[in-house]
């Protein structure tokens, strides 16, 4: 009956954590200026970064599909010029949902060459169970990219690389060099327990590399716009390695041990941080289970 009462409970979180992705209401838009001509936008869905200047105006992800109206009018009053580029930095519709509108609008659509893979096909979320159905064509990225591609618009050298098998099989990390600013995607939450897509090529190990590949750019000036929460920098990116690397190692010598998934959450593995990053739409025993899955599944664990 304690397992059963436990196993229940686990499932609440995990449709409440699932809640978090589905679309919802269209929320107000709150601007965050970065840098001259560098802004976040900050609403339902990832951070969005905007570039804007001479040379027109560059987007890092569009959040979900309600959220179109809030954006573009965000934009505008940050710019008059038209949208002339997206970045997906991943295939999740938290993250490319105004792909539609953003392509019909006339704005190019970049991303990872997987991304593009993902969103042309139907996909399930394996841990949600939750199932994405294709994107119509005009939401697809129509310009992909293997293992980097690089934008000069505004004053910036805008590098935009890949990072293997992280939070998914398709995350990109966008370096605004001049600016001295990183948009992370989901590679890195400045606030809560990340989501892990295991089922969509993601992993822990890859995780820690990519943050890892961050904090290799970075520098105490550095400003870094994660795919969820305040805009951080590289301490907080820093702390933000140091809990996933203690997550993965005290899972990982309980799988070696033989716990099953209900043992090493009754272990409490993340108790050390659940008070600083356990209030986010994944529970410490949720994103526990998201270690837990990624490890006894990926092959570079």
């Amino acid at each position: 009956m304690t397992k059963l009462i436990q196993s229940l409970a686990l499932l609440t979180l995990i449709v409440t954590a699932e809640a978090v992705f589905a679309a919802g209401e269209a929320v107000p838009i709150k601007t965050i200026a970065i840098t001259e001509g560098l802004h976040v936008l900050m609403g339902r869905g990832g951070n969005i970064a905007v570039s804007t200047g001479a040379d027109g105006t560059f987007l890092v992800d569009d959040q979900y599909a309600p959220q179109y109206a809030g954006i573009t009018e965000a934009i505008k009053k940050l710019s008059k010029d038209p949208l002339k580029f997206v970045i997906n930095t991943h295939w999740h519709g938290d993250h490319t949902g105004g792909n539609e509108q953003m392509g019909t609008a006339g704005a190019i659509i970049v991303a990872q060459e997987n991304v593009r893979q993902r969103l042309s096909t139907d996909q399930v979320v394996e841990f949600f169970n939750s199932e994405r159905p294709a994107s119509p064509a005009i939401a697809l990225p129509i310009v992909t990219f293997s293992k980097d591609i690089t934008f000069h618009l505004n004053g910036n050298d805008i590098h935009v690389f890949h990072v293997l098998n992280a939070h998914t099989d398709g995350d990109a990390v966008v370096h605004f060099k001049q600016a001295n600013v990183l948009h992370t995607g989901d590679t890195f939450f400045s606030e809560y327990y990340p989501f892990i897509d295991s089922g969509s090529g993601g992993s822990i190990s890859g995780m820690i590399k990519a943050v890892e590949q961050i904090l290799a750019l970075a520098d105490d000036k550095t400003k870094v716009i994660p795919g969820h929460g305040k805009v951080s920098d590289r301490k907080g990116v820093e702390e933000f390695l140091t809990m996933l690397k203690a997550a993965h190692k005290k899972v990982a010598e309980l799988i070696v041990a033989g716990n099953t998934l209900e043992q090493a959450i009754l272990a409490k593995p993340t108790a050390a941080y659940d008070a600083k990053w356990g209030g986010g739409f994944l529970k410490p025993d949720v994103f526990v289970s998201v270690v837990y899955d990624s490890i006894k599944r990926s092959v570079l664990d």
